[in-house]
């Protein structure tokens, strides 16, 4: 589905990400882990093509799109949660969500019911501005605008941080769901490793822009977290 070979990415001339090698097969669930400053946010530019360079292959379904502009990435399939949610403040519930329909391929321009059966707050709140939704619900928001994308790969950088634990439940248990009924692979950048070990068939570790280890996520031991995790 997602396969990363020898990809290094740049901030002007100094690399962030070095030699990162990732491979993430249809209906997975991946977790990357790793300390802040440990390249994981630049991991999911790099995949976006938000960069300033990126070098390696970047693949998807096994065509390349390492050439290809942000937009066409979305086009191709890969939806994404940003750190921050990156809701429009000033855009309603339903123009935010609107905006996803946009990365469709059909562009329909139609709101699916079923983002509402997930987060059933948001059809309450469709006229209510985004700015105006609690962190917890402009997290909803930021997932649904995602999903209406029709992505066949979600990447979602820390949508749990900063999120009431009764909503964390709530993300947790959707993007489960997701996965595991609707078969949509999911790359998921998280601090909380319960939640990953939780949720994941697999793990990479982030360490210094480089990866420090990879694997089914049973071999994600206590001495990995303490060594490349701790501060």
């Amino acid at each position: 589905m997602l396969e990363l070979e020898n990809v290094t990415a740049y901030y002007g001339n100094s690399p962030a990400l070095q030699n990162v090698d990732m491979h993430v097969e249809s209906g997975e669930f991946m977790s990357v882990l790793g300390r802040n400053g440990g390249g994981k946010t630049t991991l999911m530019r790099a995949i976006l093509g938000l960069m300033d360079k990126v070098t390696g292959s970047i693949e998807l379904d096994g065509k390349e799109i390492n050439n290809k502009r942000t937009d066409q990435r979305a086009l191709a399939g890969i939806g994404y949660v940003p750190q921050g949610r990156g809701i429009l403040p000033k855009f309603t519930v339903r123009e935010n969500l609107m905006m996803g329909t946009f990365a469709s391929q059909s562009n329909s321009g139609t709101i699916n019911e079923w983002v509402f059966e997930l987060f059933p707050i948001l059809r309450d709140f469709l006229g209510r501005r985004g700015g105006n939704l609690s962190g917890g619900q402009q997290q909803q928001l930021a997932i649904a605008r995602a999903l209406l994308s029709d992505p066949k790969v979600i990447l979602l950088d820390e949508p749990t941080e900063g999120i009431q634990p009764n909503i964390v439940e709530q993300i947790e248990e959707v993007l489960v769901k997701l996965n595991r009924e609707h078969r949509i692979t999911v790359v998921l950048v998280e601090q909380n490793v319960e939640f990953a070990r939780r949720a994941s068939q697999k793990f990479v570790l982030l360490d210094r822009g480089s990866v420090a280890s990879h694997g089914s996520i049973d071999e994600l031991s206590d001495d990995l977290v303490h060594r490349h995790m701790a501060v």
